[in-house]
């Protein structure tokens, strides 16, 4: 018998369901920001303690600004990470500054914790002449190569198995990093989220696997897309440690990520971290959750507010008190809405761009096609937004440097 286990032999059948295997839950904050009797603080010094706080905090004024501004034709698309802001900076905190994070799309607070300043993601946003991304992408698809963020990319799933790929890479250059992806427990319905475990677990790679359980995949419930105990027990079926935590608890989601990092990194393994959350927010600006879950549903869950019991817990340690939360919400919503009114007003990308960063060097195809572009906007300026009709007469052919 070939086999990967040595398992034991009986003589009665007795078939297994999985039941056996029922995943707690770790917790360590209360609601109101006190510990639970028994529970181990991790360490965590008034410094980083109010990094992470300043994280959520900016992320849910960028959130509620951004919405707005959807809503007003200023963006075309946006996506809110309320509700989840503990889950996701409480794990990018718990990671070295040089571990890989490659999120899903709603993890912008990771990428506030690590400093992305606040023109970076409204350049992103409007896909101006400084966006990271040239433009190309739809609003919330950050990425970026000094902070070890993975641009994100709008198919589901697909940075799971890269994440593998990648932390194959690390644990052969043997520097000690991970790295930690991020997906919702639809995202964990594709076949990916199964490739990209087997992969991890065979060849031994140091990733993280965050699925942040909220609940829904868009629309549709957690109990229609599975029958089991949630995201976790999968594990189990590729031989990886597991562990199910509070997603709104942030000491406890980062907790949970530190020590599943020096597993990792330590011993080359994989880790599956399920963070059961909420999203407080529609799933995008494109989504009405009226109809598909109630306002009690809702409200139940905004008393496990995480914003709000990290805030208790500040204050609880002497590190945080009223007058602190209204200057630092005040400079914060005055620096999002400055930055959102200059990140306007930057003209696009220029049009050379499009051609660009496909191979080193511009081929002829790609340059003819630029240069037929061109005539064709000088043809019909009406057809094209404000930008592309002030094109600049090129002196240089198709390298040159008009905008549009």
């Amino acid at each position: 018998m070939t086999t990967t286990t040595t398992a034991p032999v009986v003589h009665a059948l007795a078939f297994m369901n999985g039941d056996e295997f029922r995943i707690p839950v770790f917790k360590l904050l209360k609601r109101d920001g006190t510990p639970y009797k028994h529970a181990k603080l991790p360490e965590l010094d008034k410094d980083k303690a109010l990094r992470i706080y300043r994280a959520m905090l900016f992320t849910r004024v960028l959130d509620e600004r951004m919405l707005a501004a959807q809503r007003q034709g200023r963006l075309s698309f946006y996506m809110q990470c309320t509700g989840e802001e503990a889950t996701i900076i409480g794990s990018a905190a718990a990671l070295d500054d040089e571990d890989m994070i490659m999120a899903q799309y709603r993890e912008q607070g990771a990428l506030a914790y690590r400093g992305f300043g606040v023109d970076e993601f409204m350049d992103q946003l409007f896909g101006n002449e400084r966006d990271h991304g040239k433009g190309r992408q739809m609003p919330v698809h950050y990425g970026s190569k000094d902070l070890h963020y993975m641009t994100i990319s709008s198919p589901l799933a697909t940075q799971i198995p890269q994440a593998t790929g990648y932390a194959y890479g690390q644990k052969m250059s043997g520097l000690g990093h991970c790295t930690l992806t991020v997906f919702g427990e639809g995202a964990a319905s594709e076949g990916d989220f199964h490739a990209a475990l087997n992969m991890a677990s065979v060849h031994q790679v140091p990733v993280i696997f965050l699925c942040r359980n909220n609940g829904y995949a868009i629309s549709t419930p957690a109990h229609e897309q599975f029958s089991a105990d949630g995201i976790a027990p999968r594990a189990f079926g590729y031989h990886m440690k597991v562990v199910r935590v509070d997603g709104n608890d942030i000491l406890a989601v980062y907790q949970a990520t530190r020590e599943a990092r020096c597993w990792a990194v330590e011993n080359n393994r994989p880790v599956l971290i399920e963070a059961m959350t909420y999203r407080l927010a529609a799933h995008s600006s494109s989504d009405d959750p009226s109809g598909y879950r109630s306002k009690k549903e809702e409200e139940a869950w905004r008393d496990k507010d995480p914003v709000l019991r990290m805030r208790l817990w500040l204050e609880q340690q002497g590190w945080w008190a009223e007058e602190d939360e209204k200057r630092e919400q005040d400079t914060q919503r005055r620096e999002v809405l400055e930055a959102m009114k200059r990140a306007e007003k930057r003209p696009p990308p220029p049009l050379e761009s499009l051609v660009t960063d496909v191979y080193d060097q511009v081929p002829p195809l790609l340059a003819e096609q630029l240069d037929r572009l061109k005539d064709h906007i000088r043809k019909y300026p009406d057809a094209y937004p404000r930008g592309a009709r002030s094109l600049k007469e090129d002196t240089q052919g198709s390298g040159g440097g008009e905008h549009a």
